[in-house]
This record gives structure tokens, C-alpha cells and sequence, in this order.
């Protein structure tokens, strides 16, 4: 039937129906779908390729006109909108009856678009992306998946896949009011089904992107999105979290891992690890682990740091149900999970975040602030509120869908200066001429400030290379508000002075104990993490000076001595028992250092020091419970240059010392004198000289007294045998 012998009613006027053609109409729902007549309603579809179309309705089949261009109509006598479905014929397969797309309300209402535009919506996730949704109807149930995308300089946006050939004409959506959200519901779409976003824009360009808040892909290189079932993963770390809500993390021990899934081992997934990583952690006494980015990225080679679905755990290793699986594993072992988290920038790739709707939508306009050209990303443009939003509400979606107990926040030193790593002329300074940019600190404030009122006891922690005041002071207080800050000082002059040969150490000796000059400024953690043992840097095990043994012996003070010092520890995987290579995310771990062989002895009782150092430093509140406050700290020698010796006393909040004393020279002393402010009996709690760790084994006490010796203008004073290249901890047993 042409469309010049069907009622001009069910005609749509020629402007509109050009524009639903090419997919560049912001209303499809005006003119698809029910809609009240001059005389009853009407009813409008269209399917592709459709050789006819009858609406079912009232227990009766009704026959749909044709309109052309695959559009089909129908009048009605009925004032009100009934249920009704459509059966659907194609030249090929039995006919298809499936619920009208067009014939439901927002799946956003008015509060949620509120939100977004203000810059507030706390569950972005649950209204943004793909949502499998079920609605009870007069028919029957329809279940299906509800779309809605941020794209507000489109001039059209269509949800496209399989289940419409990738053909934009078939399920164009509707933007809500002026906020640039483009929604639709498409009955019948399935968990598991494969999508993305058709998008025209304004210069008449399609663009077929990944969904932005997609929970779900496929293992890269694919690029799709995936519509992710609702979550059936049952937790049982409630005691868990409650416990985490209560305690204050700064104060408590952290012993962290940072680990790479895909090159601890060869192949590891997110269930593998389950079986390995968790009883690994156990057994080596750490409290925390921390995964490198798990975010989907395309390029495995950016170990996660460019990110592209910024809500989906990457395929590469799991289903998000694994990831929980895992997470609750560890909760239950005692192992607090970290994730990566990369808010500062994100790749190029044309089909992600990229320039989303044909302009800057995610980044900012203006090169000079919105590409980081070392690194070949654009920078997200934080002063826009839906932009600021969709990272706030990420930080919040990985807390509460996967319970994990912190973020470590990537390359806050580039989000925090308008001119990081530019030249002069690349860089546009801030509305009072200075480098910072007071748009990120107002975002690192607000993400913190949320996550932590929201989430008690989580940890949030800042990568910040630099001097930046108040790092980790609250933020009603001016700061940025994260719990912890990486202390990349401590590491750089830690790092430097150990890879120096011991003969040489007396002259730089300032560099080792400049980090208590300001280590109470910040709360910190001191990190040994994989940019320190990559890009030709080598290994920790390369870095130390001298032969096998005195590599050995170099990394065993090394770690007597972290251990030791004010703030929480970090080992990178295979630091922890000194691997010999550096490390390759393209391959495993150096497992073989630590199997039977020449040389094994060594690694492994590096090994087994770390795990010592792990369990005495979480039985041991004097080595945690004052990290952050001068009160904690005491040295007793500070100033033996000649000797390379430190000594220095941490204290807990009960008044009860251990004793630190780290020889980093190549020399034994065996009759050394260290002044103490109090008398008593000292217990040998770690000597990294021991044989059992590979050491000379120094036949060292097990506990010594006192004397009542004046010595460094303290009243009391103890004797120690102290061997070369080793640190021992002494704990006042009074």
C-alpha cells in the first residue's frame, strides 16, 4: 500500500522523517511509538527489512500500513494507550513478536538528569550505559536493556549491534530535555549481547563508539561493549567490611604487594589467582594487596595506566563476577584489595572517550590543557561537571560493586599543574596566571571528600611526585584529602644511596636520613613499586652494589631498613624475594629464582626475611601505630657518617620502643655503643644477618641489657655487635 492512500494522520511531516532516516532526530519518540490522534491514536514503528508488520492488540491481530522506507502505521479508536506488541515478518525465519522500543517511559527521570547536569549523580552506573531492566505489562513481562549516553553536541545517536545488523536506523534514541543524555529501551536485549553507540555529529560524521560506563567488553583487540548481566555473586565479607569501617587505616599496619594479574604468572585470570595469589599473600605475611589498573585497555603494553572502560574490568582475565570472586577470597584471608586508578588522562583510540560526540566532550577543548603529548593521551577537562562526575561516581562504583578498600590515584602531579611536562607556550596558566589547576584539585577533593563519607576506612592514595602542601590534610582543612601519598623522596634517595658501592656511602649519608626531615609533612607510603624496575632501571636485586652475596646482603638491609622507617611499605611483585631480571609484563615473573638451583638460597631467604618483616610488623604497633606523628620517632644515632650506621627508636602509643639499627657499610662493629632514654632488657625480634635469610650469621644474642651508661647525651646506653651490611630490630621487653 503507498503511502499516499493511508490517512494523512499517520503520515510523519517530510523534515521530520528525513531527519529519522539519516539518524539525525533528537524526538524519535514523538513520531514512533503510540501518540494521541485528532480522532483516537495512532501507532508508528519500523523495522529493516520487514516484509510486513501487524500489531497485536485487545486478543486481536491488526494489520499495519506501510509507509515506506521500512516505517509501518496504524490508527486506533482507542484514546488511551493500550498494551499492544508487534509481529514481525522477514523474508527468511518465522515471524518475531517483540514489545515497542518506543512505547516506554525515560528510564531517567527528572532528579537523575538533575544530578548529571549538576554534576552530583552518585550511581551514574545504574542510570548511564547498558542496564538490563524487567517491566510487568498487561501482556505479560518484558524484559530487555535500557541505553542512555552523555552526548550532547550529537545531532543523533542510535544504539547498534548484532540484533540490528550495525545499522543506526533501526534503534535511534532520544536526548532528555537540554542535558545532552540520549536514552532509549530496546526490548528484548539480552546479557551477553554486544553493542555500541552510533553517533552523528554535528559535522555529519557517523562515529560508532563504546559505551562510556559499559560494566563489560570483550577481550581486546575486540572493541565492543557488552551488555553485563546483573550481578549473582553473593558476598560474604559483611564481618569484613564492618571491621574496615571501624579502624583507621593510617594508624593500622599496611603491608602492600602490587601486583600485574596478567605477569604474575602466564595466563593468570581473576579465577587462577584465587587459587594462587591468595594463599601467596598468606603465606608471605602481607596485609594488602595492590592490582595495577584492572580497568579495560586496549594496549597491554600500558600495564592498565590507558584506560577505555573506565567501569569494566578487562576482559583479558575475567568476568566481573570473577573480580568479586576474587576480591572475597581475599577479604576473607585478611587481605585488603587496592586497585590502580587512572583519573588523569586516557588514550586517543577513535573508538572510546576520544573526542565522543565529534568535539571535546570528556577532554579539554584547548590543546594546551587537555592533551599530554609525552604520553600521547588527552587529559579530562575536570571543570565540567558531567566530566567530573563520571570519574567521582567510577571511584564510588569500584567501592561499592567490587568492596575494594582503596584507590591509588595515577600521576596526580600531572592533573595538579597546568604546565607538567609542557614548554614554554604549550601550557595556558589558571584564571590568576599560576601553573595549578584549581579545576583537578576541586575534583581530587570532591572524589575523596565522597568516597570517604560514603565509605569509612577506605584508603585513597596519591601518586604526587612533587611538594604540593597537604597532600594528605582533610579537606575542609584546604587539602586534597587523600589517606596516604606515595613518598617518591624516600624512594629516589633510598634507591640512590643503596646502589652506591659502602665505600662511598659516608659521603652521602645526608641522603639517607633527609626523609625525616619531613616525614611527618604527609602520611606516606614508601613504595619500591614496577616503575622502579623497568625502562632499563633493572632490578632491585641490579642495583645493589658488589657480588651475589652482597646484592643479597645489600636488599636485606634494604628491606630491615623500609620496614623500619615511618610509613606503610609497598613491594612490587618479585621484590619480594629479590628477582634477579627486570621486569616484562609481556612474560611471568622470575619464579626460577626461587626454585631449585644454583643461587636459589639467596632469593629465598630474601624471601623468607619478608615474610619475618611482614609478621612482625603487623604484631608490633610501634612500627605503625604512630607513622604520622613526630611522637613515633626518635633517632639515637643519626650523625655515624664514618660508620654508615643508623640507629633510631619507634615508639607506640603505649611508650613501648623497638629499636632499629641498620648497617649499610661493608664493615662489622662488633662492640658498638648506642645511647637509649630508657633502661631494660632488649629482645632480638629481626637480625637480616641471620643464616636462615643467607646471611653470615652472625652468632648475635637473643637479647641484651642495658647499661646504665651516659652516651650521647642519653642516661642509658647498650653495646651491640653490629654486622655488615644487616639491620636488626630490638624490641624493649622491659
Amino acid at each position: 500500500m503507498s503511502a499516499n492512500s493511508v490517512n494523512p494522520a499517520l503520515l510523519i511531516p517530510a523534515h521530520d522523517r528525513h531527519r529519522l532516516l539519516e539518524c539525525k532526530h533528537h524526538a524519535p519518540h514523538d513520531f514512533y511509538g503510540w501518540h494521541a490522534a485528532p480522532e483516537g491514536s495512532l501507532i508508528r514503528t519500523r523495522f529493516l527489512g520487514a516484509t510486513n508488520v501487524e500489531l497485536l492488540i485487545h486478543d486481536e491481530i491488526r494489520q499495519m500500513q506501510s509507509l515506506g522506507d521500512d516505517i509501518w502505521a496504524i490508527g486506533l479508536t482507542d484514546t488511551t494507550a493500550p498494551d499492544y506488541r508487534f509481529k514481525v515478518h522477514y523474508p527468511e525465519g518465522d515471524p518475531v513478536t517483540v514489545a515497542d522500543a518506543y512505547h516506554f517511559l525515560p528510564t531517567l527521570g527528572t532528579l537523575d538528569l538533575h544530578l548529571i547536569s549538576e554534576g552530583r549523580h552518585e550511581r551514574l552506573w545504574e542510570v548511564l550505559g547498558a542496564n538490563v531492566r524487567t517491566y510487568e505489562t498487561t501482556l505479560g513481562t518484558v524484559t530487555g536493556t535500557s541505553f542512555a549516553v552523555w552526548a550532547p553536541n550529537a545531532q543523533g545517536v542510535a544504539v547498534v549491534g548484532d540484533f540490528c545488523a550495525w545499522n543506526p536506523n533501526q534503534y535511534p534514541m532520544r536526548v532528555l530535555g537540554s542535558t545532552g543524555v540520549w536514552e532509549i529501551f530496546i526490548p528484548g536485549i539480552e546479557a551477553g549481547t554486544t553493542y555500541k553507540f552510533a553517533v552523528q555529529t554535528s559535522d555529519g560524521r557517523r562515529i560508532d563508539k563504546a559505551d562510556p560506563l559499559a560494566k563489560q567488553t570483550l577481550t581486546p583487540p575486540e572493541t565492543v561493549s557488552v551488555v553485563a548481566a546483573p550481578s549473582e555473586f553473593e558476598w560474604t565479607d559483611e564481618d569484613w567490611a564492618q571491621k574496615r569501617s571501624e579502624a583507621d587505616p593510617t594508624n593500622s599496619p599496611m603491608s602492600v604487594y602490587e601486583c600485574h594479574v596478567g605477569s604474575w604468572k602466564k595466563g593468570a585470570t581473576f579465577q587462577t589467582m584465587r587459587n594462587e595469589l591468595v594463599p601467596y599473600l598468606v603465606e608471605n605475611g602481607f596485609t594488602h594487596v595492590e592490582f595495577l589498573p584492572v580497568a579495560e585497555h586496549p594496549f597491554g603494553g600500558s600495564w592498565g595506566y590507558q584506560v577505555t572502560g573506565y567501569y569494566a574490568p578487562t576482559a583479558r582475565w575475567g568476568t566481573p563476577d570473577d573480580f568479586r570472586a576474587l576480591i572475597n577470597d581475599l577479604h576473607a584471608a585478611g587481605i585488603g584489595v587496592i586497585v590502580d586508578w587512572v583519573p588523569a588522562h586516557f588514550p586517543k583510540d577513535d573508538w572510546s572517550l576520544a573526542r565522543f560526540d565529534g568535539t571535546a566532550l570528556y577532554e579539554h577543548p584547548d590543546w594546551r590543557r587537555g592533551e599530554q603529548k609525552d604520553w600521547g593521551t588527552y587529559v579530562f577537562d575536570f571543570g565540567r561537571n558531567e566530566v567530573r562526575n563520571f570519574l567521582v561516581a567510577n571511584a564510588l562504583y569500584w567501592c561499592e560493586e567490587f568492596h575494594i578498600d582503596g584507590l591509588r590515584v595515577d600521576a596526580v602531579a600531572s592533573m595538579l599543574y597546568l604546565d607538567y611536562s609542557r614548554q614554554p607556550g604549550e601550557w595556558l596558566p589558571n584564571q590568576f596566571g599560576g601553573r595549578e589547576n584549581w579545576d583537578a584539585v576541586q575534583f581530587l577533593q570532591e572524589m575523596n571528600a565522597t568516597v570517604h563519607r560514603n565509605h569509612p576506612g577506605i584508603v585513597t592514595i596519591a601518586e604526587e611526585s612533587t611538594a604540593w602542601p597537604g597532600v594528605t590534610a582533610m579537606t575542609e582543612h584546604d587539602g586534597l584529602g587523600f589517606s596516604l601519598k606515595w613518598n617518591m623522596g624516600w624512594m629516589n634517595d633510598t634507591l640512590e644511596y643503596f646502589s652506591l658501592d659502602p665505600i662511598h656511602r659516608s659521603y652521602h649519608h645526608n641522603e639517607i636520613t633527609f626523609s625525616l626531615v619531613y616525614a611527618f609533612s604527609e602520611q606516606y607510603v614508601l613504595p619500591f613499586s614496577h616503575d622502579e624496575v623497568v625502562h632499563g632501571k633493572g632490578s632491585l636485586w641490579q642495583r645493589m652494589p658488589g657480588d651475589d652475596w652482597n646484592k643479597a646482603a645489600g636488599l636485606r638491609t634494604l628491606f630491615g631498613y623500609m620496614f623500619s622507617h615511618p610509613g606503610k611499605q609497598l613491594l612490587f611483585m618479585g621484590c619480594d624475594w629479590g628477582q634477579t631480571t627486570e621486569w616484562d609484563e609481556a612474560n611471568s615473573i622470575n619464579w626460577d629464582n626461587i626454585s631449585d638451583g644454583w643461587g636459589h638460597e639467596y632469593h629465598r631467604g630474601i624471601q623468607q626475611l619478608v615474610r619475618d618483616l611482614n609478621r612482625v610488623y603487623v604484631d608490633t604497633p610501634a612500627l605503625y601505630a604512630q607513622d604520622n606523628v613526630p611522637a613515633g620517632f626518635q633517632w639515637v644515632k643519626g650523625d655515624d657518617s664514618q660508620h654508615n650506621i643508623l640507629a633510631y627508636l619507634r615508639w607506640d602509643t603505649e611508650g613501648n620502643p623497638v629499636l632499629a639499627v641498620i648497617n649499610m657499610s661493608g664493615a662489622s662493629q662488633p662492640n658498638y655503643r648506642i645511647g637509649l632514654p630508657v633502661a631494660g632488657e632488649w629482645e632480638l625480634l629481626i637480625n637480616t644477618d641471620a643464616g636462615v635469610y643467607g646471611g653470615a650469621n652472625n652468632d648475635l644474642p637473643h637479647t641484651v641489657h642495658s647499661d646504665d651508661v651516659q652516651w650521647d647525651h642519653f642516661p642509658h646506653s647498650i653495646e651491640l655487635h653490629v654486622p655488615a651490611m644487616s639491620a636488626q630490630l630490638y624490641k624493649l621487653s622491659r
